[in-house]
């Protein structure tokens, strides 16, 4: 593979940079792009509505996360052939994969009483 390679002269590579750096400012110049737009794009939702999504989403994935660490842990024990060693770290793994999900069980729960006082609070 050939890389390309501007030889010879200062000149060309300062008129590259000029258009590379210019760039950004002509494409910025062909549309308006103000605060309504903003609004149209973010969604019609209610903000509380909104954030409770994204906090369900990133807690799944956590507990998505948390439950393939316990199955990693179930299976390096069975297939740990009887070395104390290996069990040992096994149920490490599970142990970290249950207390990650008792943390992310009671974040959810914070996290849902949370935002419905303040939903109510300021209704």
């Amino acid at each position: 593979m050939k890389f390309i390679t501007l030889k010879g002269g200062g000149k060309m590579k300062k008129i590259i940079t000029a258009l590379l750096l210019a760039a950004p400012m002509m494409a910025s110049a062909q549309g308006n792009f103000g605060l309504d737009d903003l609004n149209t794009s973010l969604g019609s939702r209610e903000l509380k509505s909104t954030i409770s999504q994204l906090i369900n989403v990133v807690l799944g994935f956590l507990g998505i996360i948390a439950v393939l660490i316990i199955l990693l842990g179930g299976f390096k024990w069975m297939t740990s052939q009887g070395s104390s060693d290996k069990v040992d770290e096994a149920k490490k793994l599970i142990g970290a994969g249950i207390v990650g999900l008792i943390i992310i069980l009671a974040s959810y729960a914070i996290a849902q009483f949370v935002l419905t006082n303040v939903y109510n609070a300021t209704v």
